[in-house]
């Protein structure tokens, strides 16, 4: 089926995209004066990596480039402003670790990265109900490689990707979506 084949690649760029979103966010955030910056610790893994970096900016937010649209906004250790948590609900327990929201665009551009001390499996299976229950439907695949990642459709032009590495007992999740601008008023 043709529509497989191409949602490999945008699964791979989806969870560069949620590492990049924690990486910018992190990177604009600007420091209280007299504050020490976190020094950047050795890890295993770009999701640890990522974890570690927002936890050390938890609540910050970041400042817009010049060349952002007006209507985006990313945070980290937090649901951005406007976030359509009823679209993208975070799972109970899961700390937020960063969100974006860039509904100036069409589609709309929604992207939640979290983490959890659940198995994969189960962030997977929350989200695949939760997204299920908004007419989404799941594309056959369960993996890219070794890390759980399920695509889902709806209409035939909305879609929603989420990877679910683990490290250490801890899932750190990214859910990128697509969707039209009426799907996140």
């Amino acid at each position: 089926m043709k529509v497989i084949g191409t949602l490999m690649p945008a699964r791979l760029g989806l969870l560069a995209a949620g590492a990049a979103v924690v990486a910018a966010a992190s990177a604009c955030t600007a420091q209280a004066p007299g504050s020490a910056t976190p020094a950047p610790t050795a890890s295993a893994s770009p999701a640890a990596a990522a974890t570690n970096t927002a936890a050390a900016t938890a609540s910050a937010t970041a400042t817009a480039s010049p060349s952002a649209s007006p209507g985006t906004s990313a945070t980290v250790g937090a649901l951005v402003a406007g976030f359509p948590s009823k679209l993208l609900p975070v799972m109970p327990g899961a700390k937020v670790v960063a969100s974006s929201f860039d509904k100036s665009i069409s589609p709309a551009t929604v992207a939640l990265v979290g983490s959890i001390s659940a198995k994969p499996a189960a962030v997977v299976a929350y989200y695949t109900k939760a997204l299920e229950g908004q007419g989404f439907t799941a594309v056959p695949g369960n993996a890219v490689g070794s890390v759980a990642s399920k695509d889902f459709v709806r209409a035939g032009s909305e879609t929603v990707n989420i990877a679910v590495p683990a490290t250490g007992g801890v899932s750190t999740f990214t859910i990128g979506a697509n969707v039209t601008p009426e799907s996140v008023k």
